[in-house]
């Protein structure tokens, strides 16, 4: 007999993840579920944060559903504000936002072996239950401050990106940045003309391309809205060309390194004509490979750092006074207000799952992943974890950009689903030999990838967890990726109960 359910699913996270799942879960007949989202609002990444010259960087018809173009962007690249916008119509448009509750952080999901159900638990003490579980909290979730010896005495105004302050006033203020990544490349050409002095502290430089943004005119937008098969036309176009480099470059880069180091030759030779020091040039040069570390666009970034009032520092950092940083040649540098783009903790278990997930005789998520190392058959399960399935799980990103990942995890949950429905079941777990078979394929590949043979050591990427493995990247092309969730075949799945486990010590 099984148990009385609160919800057929329950989806944690709202970001597009999220809403992926739930538009998925929808146009196959599911309509029994919920999406709790921790924050007060829903949508994550481009909701929650917000800081000065928030933009995209992907085009608009790259980083978008598929299934849902839009044609009113203002520009190649759009503003964080209307992914805002585009978030919200979404979940609007296929009714999603009717199911999602804010304010509704989780604190623990445990498998009910016995009733075949998950079991979760909020932080505000509140139970619920569920037949499947959706994990769709994303990677880059909880902020992370550098720690620096002082900098809990600083008297000034501190600022991490991920929670801007927009009430704060940076105007005529002395600013630090810390971080050069995707982040700062933005921050600091957007608050450069009004602060009085913007020291910005790079630990590592970062591969950054030109981004040719041009307006997108009326005449252009009515193309876009009247013939929609134009924006399909472009995406098809951008996949080509990066399965073609990322296919060689990144995962065969042990036998194609020479396709990643003319990318390199053309981007030194960006900085070296955007920098007028020649001095100030070699500090911004990277001493790895093209994407070892994100590497990311920018045609304000280098220039800014020609301006009087703006200086790289590259010294470390000793420690953070009542009113200045201090870095490790004895320089003071006075200032007002610190700002921290310093990014988030990613492959942790405070961030993935973010939550503890408990299955199959008493087995946790994050310990699993944290003890051993980072692992998901086809980045969407794990044996021991009946009827869970992951969005941005381990190994789940390849292709294009992030939706390419929504679509392919969507596919892989509802062909499961689907099945489990065609034999009369509600029992879905992947196979412990299917899942150690697609795990030793990419740590077989992965040692053909740049990590491998990139000088990647240095680059202080997130890419690399503490195991040495790079697990937010599936090392495999985005085509073939698509292609698994597809035809990947449904005996690596157990569709029926199974005896009942011993529970783990």
């Amino acid at each position: 007999m099984s148990a009385e359910i609160d919800h057929e699913v329950i989806i944690v996270g709202s970001g597009f993840s999220g809403i992926g799942a739930g538009i998925a879960l929808r146009k196959m007949g599911i309509e029994d579920f919920v999406l709790l989202e921790r924050e007060k609002s829903f949508g994550g990444t481009w909701v929650q944060h917000a800081y000065p010259g928030l933009e995209i960087d992907m085009p608009f018809f790259v980083y978008c559903y598929p299934f849902e173009p839009r044609w009113s962007w203002s520009q190649l690249y759009p503003t964080g504000d209307e992914y805002r916008d585009y978030t919200l119509h979404c979940a609007e448009k296929y009714g999603i936002s009717p199911r999602i509750r804010c304010d509704a952080a989780v604190a623990k999901a445990e498998y009910d072996e016995a009733e075949n159900c998950w079991r979760i638990q909020l932080e505000s003490g509140e139970t619920l239950s569920s037949r499947y579980l959706v994990n769709a909290t994303g990677l880059l979730v909880v902020p992370k401050m550098p720690d620096i010896e002082g900098i809990g005495g600083f008297e000034g105004k501190i600022i991490h990106t991920a929670r801007w302050d927009h009430d704060y006033d940076l105007q005529g203020k002395r600013v630090a940045v810390i971080g050069t990544g995707a982040t700062s490349i933005q921050v600091v050409p957007a608050i450069a003309d009004r602060v009085a002095q913007l020291d910005v502290y790079q630990r590592t430089p970062i591969w950054l391309m030109p981004k040719p943004n041009p307006k997108l005119s009326p005449g252009f937008q009515r193309l876009l809205r009247r013939v929609p098969f134009v924006q399909r036309l472009m995406r098809w176009a951008a996949n080509l060309v990066v399965e073609v480099v990322f296919g060689l470059g990144f995962i065969r880069y042990t036998r194609f390194p020479g396709i990643f180091r003319a990318i390199e030759k053309r981007l030194v030779e960006f900085i070296r004509s955007e920098i007028r020091d020649p001095a100030l040039q070699e500090k911004l040069i990277p001493d790895y490979a093209y994407f070892c570390k994100r590497p990311s666009f920018s045609n304000a970034f280098y220039a800014t750092l020609n301006r009087s009032n703006v200086d790289l520092v590259t010294q470390p950092i000793e420690r953070v006074k009542p009113k200045a940083i201090v870095t490790t040649d004895g320089q003071e540098r006075p200032i007002d207000t610190l700002v921290c783009a310093t990014g988030y903790q990613v492959f942790n278990r405070r961030c993935v799952p973010g939550y503890e997930i408990i299955g199959r005789g008493g087995r946790n998520l994050g310990e699993l992943w944290e003890k051993q190392r980072f692992q998901a058959y086809e980045g969407a399960s794990v044996p021991g974890f009946p009827n869970l399935f992951l969005f941005m799980g381990p190994y789940s990103t390849a292709g294009l950009s992030y939706f390419t990942m929504i679509d392919v995890e969507s596919k892989h949950m509802t062909r499961c689903l689907r099945e489990a429905r065609r034999r009369g079941t509600d029992y879905v777990e992947v196979e412990q030999a299917a899942h150690d078979r697609d795990l030793a394929k990419i740590l077989r590949r992965a040692e053909r990838t740049v990590f491998a043979g990139g000088n990647c050591a240095g680059s202080n990427s997130y890419y690399v967890d503490a195991h040495g493995d790079a697990p937010g990247l599936r090392p495999v092309t985005g085509f073939e990726h698509w292609l698994n969730s597809r035809f990947f075949p449904l005996a690596d799945y157990r569709f029926e109960r199974p005896a009942p486990a011993t529970r783990v010590a």
